[in-house]
């Protein structure tokens, strides 16, 4: 979930961020970072299809995705009624029932950041709670029930990791789970090297970074979105293929691209967000401004735009407790 830069800087300068809100209800009792995300996550992969004849020899094979099986629900009450959520440029934090193609509000997140500073991707763990990084680099938790915000202990530049799009996958089928994040090859000034490309993951309670390794095959501008079953999924574009999108299952002990659907019809734009959510995929883009919800269905490999909001979204979250089928 992220906007590319250009339009990041333009709303920096139209927008004054507010000191941060309420720290008051933002997680439930017991809650520790600590606890939720332990030790390497390792799924397994598989499928992508829609190639040319000219690309088959480089290309990751077609991308295969089975309903996941046996997954790990002991601790997720009210599974069924996970949503998935959005964050906007203008720091709206919503959510998104896929069921009925409907956004609310849930508030205007008020996170301490530098001035300026935007939202720029997110990701929302098992127990609800996201995590948003703003265009400062840094990383915040918010609760998807009430909006407020606090700071994380997570340092900026680790690995030469800047921007990047992230999303929680879970160990083998949970309920541990692992925050993944794919640097964006951006930077938010010109003082600052290009963030890092790759995938690399985020230590609980520690928020160490350790990088996995580069994509392969490279891949640009890649959000992120994770199963139940221990599957991690990317939305990116490809250098030099700006008008179409792609979904690829990225091997989270290496970095490769297991598998891969190109979308011929999909422009990520100027604001792009990836959620996965009862078997379906959810790909937000902004190609001509505001968001479309395109649907891909692997069930019937169906393509389809469920929902348009004139608001940019540039971040989206689900729980590995959401439906998975």
């Amino acid at each position: 979930m992220r906007r590319s830069l250009p339009a990041v800087r333009r709303v920096a300068f139209l927008l004054l961020l507010v000191a941060c809100g309420s720290r008051t209800g933002l997680f439930i009792e017991g809650d520790e970072f600590t606890e939720i995300v332990p030790d390497d996550a390792g799924p397994d992969a598989r499928r992508d299809g829609g190639r040319d004849a000219e690309d088959l020899e480089d290309a990751p094979p077609p991308l295969d995705v089975r309903p996941p099986t046996d997954v790990d629900r002991t601790d997720c009450p009210d599974a069924e009624a996970t949503l998935v959520y959005t964050i906007t440029s203008t720091y709206d934090l919503q959510s998104f029932n896929p069921d009925t193609g409907q956004f609310n509000l849930i508030g205007r997140i008020a996170c301490p950041a530098l001035g300026g500073a935007t939202p720029f991707s997110m990701a929302v763990d098992r127990r609800g709670v996201a995590y948003v990084q703003f265009t400062d680099e840094r990383l915040y938790r918010v609760s998807t029930a009430t909006a407020a915000c606090i700071g994380t202990p997570y340092t900026p530049r680790q690995s030469n990791y800047g921007l990047f799009g992230m999303g929680f996958a879970t160990n083998s089928v949970g309920p541990t789970e692992a925050l993944f994040v794919a640097g964006s090859g951006q930077t938010r000034n010109d003082r600052l090297p290009p963030s890092a490309r790759g995938l690399a993951r985020i230590t609980p309670g520690t928020f160490d970074l350790t990088e996995v390794g580069e994509f392969v095959p490279s891949i640009a501008g890649a959000e992120l979105t994770g199963t139940g079953d221990g599957r991690l999924f990317a939305f990116y574009s490809k250098q030099g293929e700006s008008s179409r999108s792609f979904i690829g299952e990225i091997d989270t002990g290496t970095a490769q691209v297991v598998g891969e659907r190109r979308f011929d019809s999909v422009a990520q734009g100027g604001g792009w967000a990836f959620a996965y959510w009862g078997g379906d995929f959810y790909m937000f883009h902004a190609p001509v401004g505001g968001t479309r919800v395109t649907r891909w269905r692997p069930a019937d490999d169906s393509v389809t735009i469920v929902a348009t909001t004139p608001l940019t979204i540039v971040g989206a979250g689900v729980s590995t407790c959401a439906p998975q089928q």
